[in-house]
């Protein structure tokens, strides 16, 4: 078995997770162990430290889902096979596996990450609508997490721009969620490409939200939250670009917006204040000519 194949059923394998992947990447990526695929069980378990609970589940599911990986026709890379983007290595929680539909080239191009809340509201299709193309037509893509609101709004202002959308989604890539967003889904993938860390027919969970956040933001340049209430996964993926050391660009609101809450409260924190498309240009530029 090849490293590809055998990172891919790793992956599949149920009580691994993300911390047991993270020490799969640190032991390969140090040459630490051997080069000889599949690990036998006592390896495995030796690698990922699971915890004593995972440990039946991990025996119990390893060998299915190497044989599983040997076969599988999805299309995905790896923490280590070249197409991964760069930026992504560098944050604290890497994706050993993603799946993918649409051209591998959209990674290569620097990027911004467009959040918000799902209501938005005619302000902030305005604020898009100002602030994207000139952003766009610099040759930067769009990365969201397609939800409904400030996420759909700016793939449309990408298309309408002839722009290269990125979508990162929390279930598997035959899935679409919310079910309405398929057209969508697709229209990404044909423009440009859509990822997500789970398998063919992976449904929504709860979980799986706040990990697509933190790919979001590990992939982009820059992260500009338009309208965001004070909890919201905006503000997650926001504070995740802070982690990562990426800027966080906040557009202002009105202060009897509760959908300006979150990003007034953001500006507050030290984040960049956006009023013009040049700032948003500015700071993907020098992110990208820092790596």
């Amino acid at each position: 078995m090849i490293l590809k194949q055998f990172l891919l059923g790793l992956h599949l394998t149920s009580g691994i997770g993300h911390a047991g992947e993270k020490r799969v990447i640190e032991v390969i990526d140090k040459h630490l162990i051997s080069e000889n695929y599949p690990w036998n069980i006592e390896t495995l378990l030796a690698v990922v430290k699971p915890l004593p609970q995972h440990i039946a589940k991990i025996k119990a599911t390893y060998a299915v889902a190497c044989q599983k990986a040997a076969t599988s026709q999805e299309n995905y890379f790896t923490y280590f096979d070249d197409c991964y983007p760069i930026q992504l290595k560098e944050i604290f929680d890497p994706p050993l596996i993603l799946f993918y539909e649409g051209n591998l080239n959209a990674l290569k191009l620097p990027n911004l990450a467009v959040v918000g809340t799902r209501t938005a509201t005619p302000y902030g299709l305005e604020c898009l609508r100002s602030l994207l193309p000139n952003v766009i037509n610099r040759g930067t893509a769009i990365v969201s997490g397609l939800a409904k609101g400030i996420d759909v709004m700016a793939h449309q202002v990408t298309f309408a721009n002839q722009g290269v959308p990125i979508a990162v989604i929390g279930t598997g890539l035959n899935i679409a969620y919310p079910a309405k967003n398929r057209v969508l889904q697709q229209q990404v993938a044909q423009h440009g490409i859509v990822l997500s860390e789970y398998a063919h027919d992976v449904g929504p969970h709860k979980s799986h939200f706040p990990a697509r956040n933190r790919i979001i933001a590990g992939l982009s340049s820059a992260t500009l939250v338009i309208e965001a209430k004070i909890k919201s996964g905006s503000l997650i993926t926001a504070n995740y670009a802070l982690q990562n050391n990426r800027e966080v660009l906040s557009v202002p609101g009105s202060i009897f917006s509760e959908n300006s809450q979150g990003t007034n409260e953001l500006l507050q924190l030290g984040a960049k204040l956006i009023s013009r498309s040049e700032e948003v240009v500015e700071s993907v530029r020098t992110f990208n000519c820092l790596i």
